[in-house]
């Protein structure tokens, strides 16, 4: 007779699993089988749990964004910091957990929890006095900019180190002055400041807030 399980499983400890692969071998290495595996399970014994990849997936999005919609702060005006508290918190996530990008770009975010977050950015907008549509336009791209943002920081962090240019004895004009006049900002290594993040944002939601 076999041994029965060492204990029970519940669908926490299985997204908690997919969170640990995810972050030691990647994205690509998350799949149902995987997972099963790590906690000494059968593929089916999981799919009792996660009918699908997909439905796994989705879970680990709910489990990242928990929390990220109720993030405040108590400066004026509460609209304004409203949303910056939640990009932060955002950012915050998406920073803490390698391949959450792959994770969050891996279907629709349609779960509560991504709803959460969109209904507080609209919420925001509404009370900066955009109408409804405008306010859902907004909230949308609060939350791209910040997944694009943040997917450009881990694309410049993932990338390899440039072998040092051969010594010449002379210097060609550079093809973007402009680019590495900005070097200073960390805006192509992933290493931006906050304030650098703030001012982004701000003029972000000056223009959309600009015709209400």
């Amino acid at each position: 007779m076999k041994p029965g399980p060492r204990r029970s499983i519940s669908q926490a400890d299985i997204v908690d699993a997919a969170f640990e692969i995810l972050e030691e071998k990647g994205f690509a290495a998350v799949s149902v089988r995987a997972v099963a595996a790590a906690l000494g399970l059968t593929p089916t014994a999981l799919y009792t749990y996660f009918p699908s990849k997909g439905a796994l997936q989705a879970a680990m999005i709910e489990q990242l964004l928990a929390g990220v919609a109720e993030a405040e702060s108590g400066a004026e005006p509460a609209w304004r910091e409203r949303i910056h508290a939640i990009a932060a918190a955002l950012r915050g996530r998406i920073a803490g957990h390698a391949g959450s990008i792959a994770l969050l770009t891996s279907g629709p975010l349609d779960g509560e929890r991504s709803k959460d977050v969109a209904e507080a950015l609209i919420a925001a907008f509404a009370e900066a006095g955009l109408g409804a549509d405008a306010a859902a336009l907004a909230g949308h791209a609060v939350r791209a900019q910040v997944i694009g943002a943040a997917a450009l920081d881990a694309a410049a962090a993932a990338a390899p180190e440039e072998a040092p240019a051969p010594q010449t004895l002379w210097k060609e004009p550079s093809r973007h002055p402009r680019l590495e006049a900005s070097a200073q900002l960390g805006l192509d290594t992933g290493e931006a400041d906050e304030a650098s993040r703030r001012w982004t944002l701000d003029r972000l939601i000056d223009g959309l807030v600009s015709t209400a």
